[in-house]
Protein backbone atom coordinates (compact mmCIF):
# COMPACT_ATOMS: atom_id res chain seq x y z
CA UNK A 1 0.00 0.00 0.00
CA UNK A 2 1.10 3.39 -1.18
CA UNK A 3 1.76 5.78 2.41
CA UNK A 4 0.35 8.64 0.59
CA UNK A 5 -2.90 6.63 1.04
CA UNK A 6 -2.29 6.15 4.21
CA UNK A 7 -1.18 9.05 5.95
CA UNK A 8 -4.39 10.66 3.89
CA UNK A 9 -6.82 8.31 5.71
CA UNK A 10 -4.45 9.21 8.76
CA UNK A 11 -5.35 12.77 8.39
CA UNK A 12 -8.72 12.45 7.71
CA UNK A 13 -9.64 10.77 10.75
CA UNK A 14 -7.70 12.71 13.27
CA UNK A 15 -9.14 15.55 11.52
CA UNK A 16 -12.11 14.53 11.97
CA UNK A 17 -12.01 13.76 15.66
CA UNK A 18 -9.93 17.27 15.65
CA UNK A 19 -12.38 19.17 14.23
CA UNK A 20 -15.44 18.27 16.79
CA UNK A 21 -18.46 17.52 14.31
CA UNK A 22 -17.58 13.55 13.78
CA UNK A 23 -19.65 13.06 10.61
CA UNK A 24 -17.51 10.01 10.13
CA UNK A 25 -19.29 8.77 13.22
CA UNK A 26 -22.18 10.26 14.71
CA UNK A 27 -21.37 12.25 17.30
CA UNK A 28 -21.77 15.75 16.64
CA UNK A 29 -20.06 17.11 20.20
CA UNK A 30 -16.81 16.58 20.82
CA UNK A 31 -14.09 18.99 21.76
CA UNK A 32 -10.45 17.33 21.98
CA UNK A 33 -8.26 20.34 22.05
CA UNK A 34 -10.65 21.75 24.64
CA UNK A 35 -10.23 18.21 26.89
CA UNK A 36 -6.23 18.67 26.00
CA UNK A 37 -6.50 22.23 27.52
CA UNK A 38 -7.51 20.82 30.36
CA UNK A 39 -5.15 17.84 30.50
CA UNK A 40 -1.54 17.52 31.81
CA UNK A 41 1.06 19.11 29.48
CA UNK A 42 -2.04 20.32 27.65
CA UNK A 43 -2.30 17.67 25.43
CA UNK A 44 -4.26 14.47 24.54
CA UNK A 45 -2.64 11.45 22.62
CA UNK A 46 -5.41 9.04 20.46
CA UNK A 47 -4.27 5.41 19.19
CA UNK A 48 -6.89 5.03 16.83
CA UNK A 49 -5.93 0.91 16.67
CA UNK A 50 -6.03 0.84 20.17
CA UNK A 51 -9.12 2.82 20.31
CA UNK A 52 -7.87 4.93 23.41
CA UNK A 53 -6.27 7.60 25.00
CA UNK A 54 -2.26 7.36 25.22
CA UNK A 55 -0.93 10.62 26.87
CA UNK A 56 -3.88 13.17 28.77
CA UNK A 57 -7.48 12.24 30.16
CA UNK A 58 -10.09 12.15 27.98
CA UNK A 59 -14.15 12.07 29.00
CA UNK A 60 -16.58 9.80 28.66
CA UNK A 61 -17.75 11.27 25.49
CA UNK A 62 -14.66 11.62 23.63
CA UNK A 63 -13.47 7.91 24.98
CA UNK A 64 -16.91 6.74 23.43
CA UNK A 65 -15.89 8.59 19.75
CA UNK A 66 -12.81 7.50 19.58
CA UNK A 67 -13.84 3.66 20.29
CA UNK A 68 -16.04 4.91 17.58
CA UNK A 69 -13.54 5.66 15.42
CA UNK A 70 -11.47 2.42 15.78
CA UNK A 71 -14.99 0.50 14.21
CA UNK A 72 -15.17 3.80 11.72
CA UNK A 73 -11.72 2.39 10.71
CA UNK A 74 -12.20 -0.70 8.50
CA UNK A 75 -14.70 1.10 6.27
CA UNK A 76 -12.75 4.52 5.29
CA UNK A 77 -9.45 2.06 4.66
CA UNK A 78 -12.06 0.42 2.17
CA UNK A 79 -12.87 3.74 0.36
CA UNK A 80 -9.33 4.47 0.09
CA UNK A 81 -8.22 0.76 -1.62
CA UNK A 82 -6.69 0.25 1.69
CA UNK A 83 -6.91 -2.24 4.59
CA UNK A 84 -6.55 -1.40 8.53
CA UNK A 85 -4.10 -3.94 8.27
CA UNK A 86 -2.07 -1.69 6.05
CA UNK A 87 -1.30 0.54 9.62
CA UNK A 88 1.45 -0.77 12.20
CA UNK A 89 0.23 2.85 14.02
CA UNK A 90 -1.92 5.38 13.44
CA UNK A 91 -1.61 8.07 16.23
CA UNK A 92 -2.69 11.56 16.23
CA UNK A 93 -1.55 14.20 19.17
CA UNK A 94 -3.61 17.03 19.98
CA UNK A 95 -2.10 20.08 21.53
CA UNK A 96 -3.12 23.18 22.42
CA UNK A 97 -1.40 26.69 23.91
CA UNK A 98 -2.33 29.95 24.17
CA UNK A 99 -2.74 30.72 20.05
CA UNK A 100 -2.57 27.81 18.53
CA UNK A 101 -4.38 24.08 18.00
CA UNK A 102 -1.77 21.45 16.91
CA UNK A 103 -2.25 18.06 15.55
CA UNK A 104 0.78 15.63 14.72
CA UNK A 105 -0.10 12.71 12.78
CA UNK A 106 2.48 9.66 13.11
CA UNK A 107 1.78 6.79 10.77
CA UNK A 108 3.93 3.53 10.33
CA UNK A 109 3.00 0.88 7.73
CA UNK A 110 3.64 -2.70 7.93
CA UNK A 111 6.63 -2.63 5.93
CA UNK A 112 8.49 -0.55 8.63
CA UNK A 113 7.64 3.60 7.03
CA UNK A 114 6.95 5.80 9.21
CA UNK A 115 5.71 9.35 8.81
CA UNK A 116 5.12 12.22 11.30
CA UNK A 117 3.28 15.04 9.63
CA UNK A 118 2.49 18.68 11.67
CA UNK A 119 -0.59 19.99 11.51
CA UNK A 120 -1.73 23.56 12.91
CA UNK A 121 -4.79 25.70 13.42
CA UNK A 122 -8.69 24.22 12.33
CA UNK A 123 -8.97 23.07 9.74
CA UNK A 124 -5.97 21.22 10.45
CA UNK A 125 -3.04 22.35 7.73
CA UNK A 126 0.49 21.48 7.10
CA UNK A 127 3.07 24.20 8.57
CA UNK A 128 3.73 26.44 5.81
CA UNK A 129 7.46 28.16 5.83
CA UNK A 130 9.78 30.42 3.73
CA UNK A 131 12.52 28.79 1.69
CA UNK A 132 16.04 30.46 1.21
CA UNK A 133 14.96 32.31 -1.82
CA UNK A 134 12.22 33.95 -0.26
CA UNK A 135 9.45 31.06 -1.51
CA UNK A 136 6.53 29.80 0.83
CA UNK A 137 6.56 26.06 0.99
CA UNK A 138 4.92 23.28 2.47
CA UNK A 139 6.62 21.81 5.61
CA UNK A 140 5.60 17.55 4.92
CA UNK A 141 6.85 14.66 7.17
CA UNK A 142 9.53 12.91 6.30
CA UNK A 143 10.00 8.97 5.85
CA UNK A 144 12.06 7.10 8.13
CA UNK A 145 12.39 3.26 8.39
CA UNK A 146 11.26 1.93 11.94
CA UNK A 147 14.83 0.94 12.96
CA UNK A 148 15.55 4.70 12.50
CA UNK A 149 12.60 5.70 14.66
CA UNK A 150 12.49 3.20 17.48
CA UNK A 151 16.38 4.77 18.12
CA UNK A 152 15.09 7.73 18.78
CA UNK A 153 13.38 8.35 22.70
CA UNK A 154 10.60 10.44 22.84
Amino acid sequence: MKIGILRAIAHNIAESLGSGCGLLIGVYEMNVYGEAKKSPGQVIAIDFLAAEAIEGRASRILASAIKKYRKALPMLCTKHGASIEDFKTLTARYSVDAFTRRLVVTVRDRVGRCYVDEYVGIPARHIKVTDHLGRVRTQRGAVRRLRDVSNKSG
